[in-house]
């Protein structure tokens, strides 16, 4: 099993359009490519200095293949959309685990 991890620093002023429209938008369109068995959306727990929060976002699928595919298919254009839509005031970071 892979554990596909986005983590995100939101700014304040977009905070609650940003949860909106991950609950409502992004993440069931990232569902919608088959891909993923699973999700989990998390907010980390820290003050940070500037006012920002981090969530995580963490999708499950069965193998690297799996992965593989979804970065090859749908990756590119499903960050577009929230690059275009939040520009500098949500910054992702990605990370691939595998649970052992």
């Amino acid at each position: 099993m892979i554990l596909y991890n986005v983590t995100i620093n939101v700014s304040p002023d977009i905070e609650e359009d940003f949860l909106q429209w991950m609950r409502e938008t992004h993440i069931p369109e990232v569902m919608a490519t088959g891909i993923f068995t699973e999700h989990k959306f998390c907010r980390l727990i820290h003050q940070s200095d500037d006012g920002s929060t981090n969530y995580a976002i963490q999708y499950f699928t069965e193998n690297m293949a799996k992965m593989q595919e979804y970065e090859s298919k749908h990756a590119n254009a499903l960050r577009a959309k929230t690059q275009e839509r939040y520009k500098d005031k949500a910054l992702a970071f990605r990370t691939l685990l595998e649970i052992l």
